[in-house]
C-alpha cells in the first residue's frame, strides 16, 4: 500500500511559470523605445519652440489688452490674437478693423513701460507672453488713405459723406463731443484710428500736433486683431461692423467733390506656443515611427 502520493514533481523542482522568463526581442524593443523617448523630448520640445516663434513671427501673436479705451469691446487684461499674416501679402488695413500697432509718433509718452525679467524676455521671444517693453496700441480704423472723415459736435462720425452708426461705442459716450475734428483727408498708407471707449481714449484725435498730424503709418500696423482668446468666458471674434459695409462709404471721390476734407492735415500669449507644439508632436511621431521601422526590417 502506498504511504504518500507525489506531487507530480520531486521537492525543490521549479513548475514551468515559476522560471524566469528570459528577456524576448520584444521586450529590449520596448525598453529601448522608452529611452529614445526620453532622449527626444529635448527634440521635441525644441521643435515646439521653434515653430512658436515661427508663428509668433509670421502668422498669430497674443497681446494684453493695458487700458479701458476700447470697452466694451476689449476690456482690460482680455487676450487677443492678431493676424500677422495677411500683411506679409499686401493686405493694408480696412475700415472697422480692430488694429494692433506700434506707438507712431510718442503717443505713450509719460506712461511707464515695465522692465521684464530675463525669463520674461525669453517667454515674449517666442509668444508664450505679451512683451511688455513694446510699445503698442489698439484701437478700431475708421478711415483709411483717401478717405474723408469728419465728425461734428452732436453729429455722428462720417466718412467720405456716410454717416456711421457706431453701436460698438462705450454706453453713455457720443461719438465725438469730447473732441469734434474735421472734415480732414487721410493721406495714402496711413489710417485714422479711435477707440470705442471714445471719452477714454487719446486716439488719432489728439494727436493732429504730433509729427504724423494723428495719422498711424501703414507700415506701423502689426496686424488686425481677430479673435479674443482669454478669457474663455469672453471668448468671441472681432468683425468689422456693418456700418462700414454701407452702399458708398468707399466713394472717396463723391467725397472730394462734395467738398470734404479740401485742407486736408496701440504678451500671454499661449496661441504660438500652442500651435508650435501641435506642429512638433507630428513630426517627432513620424521621426520615431521610421527609427521603429528601420530596427524592426534589420
Amino acid at each position: 500500500m502506498a504511504v504518500g502520493a507525489r506531487s507530480g514533481r520531486d521537492e525543490g523542482e521549479e513548475r514551468p511559470d515559476d522560471a524566469v522568463r528570459p528577456e524576448t526581442e520584444e521586450d529590449g524593443a520596448q525598453e529601448h523605445a522608452q529611452r529614445s523617448f526620453w532622449k527626444e523630448i529635448p527634440l521635441l520640445i525644441g521643435i515646439a519652440l521653434l515653430l512658436a516663434l515661427l508663428i509668433k513671427t509670421f502668422l498669430l501673436q497674443a497681446f494684453s489688452i493695458p487700458s479701458a479705451s476700447m470697452q466694451n469691446t476689449l476690456q482690460m487684461g482680455d487676450r487677443v490674437l492678431v493676424d500677422k499674416l495677411t500683411p506679409w501679402f499686401g493686405s493694408e488695413p480696412e475700415r472697422g478693423e480692430v488694429v494692433v500697432f506700434h506707438d507712431p509718433a510718442d503717443w505713450l509718452s509719460g506712461q511707464p513701460t515695465p522692465e521684464p525679467n530675463i525669463f520674461q524676455q525669453v517667454l515674449s521671444k517666442i509668444g508664450l507672453m505679451p512683451d511688455a517693453s513694446e510699445k503698442d496700441l489698439i484701437k478700431r480704423v475708421i478711415a483709411i488713405g483717401g478717405d474723408t472723415v469728419e465728425c461734428k459736435k452732436g453729429g455722428p462720425v462720417v466718412v467720405n459723406g456716410k454717416e456711421l452708426d457706431e453701436p460698438y461705442i462705450y454706453p453713455g459716450n457720443t461719438p465725438c463731443d469730447d473732441l469734434p475734428f474735421g472734415p480732414i483727408t487721410v493721406p495714402k498708407g496711413k489710417v485714422w484710428v479711435m477707440g470705442d471707449h471714445r471719452q477714454n481714449s487719446e486716439d488719432s484725435r489728439y494727436h493732429q500736433q504730433d509729427s504724423t498730424k494723428g495719422f498711424v503709418p501703414v507700415d506701423k500696423v502689426v496686424g488686425r486683431a481677430v479673435v479674443v482668446a482669454w478669457p474663455v468666458t469672453r471668448w468671441s471674434t472681432l468683425p468689422v461692423p456693418d456700418t462700414f459695409d454701407q452702399p458708398g462709404i468707399g466713394n472717396q471721390a463723391a467725397a472730394t467733390a462734395l467738398g470734404l476734407g479740401a485742407a486736408g492735415l496701440a504678451p500671454v500669449g499661449l496661441g504660438p506656443a500652442a500651435l508650435g507644439l501641435a506642429g512638433a508632436v507630428p513630426l517627432v511621431m513620424w521621426r520615431r515611427r521610421k527609427l521603429t521601422s528601420g530596427r524592426t526590417d534589420g
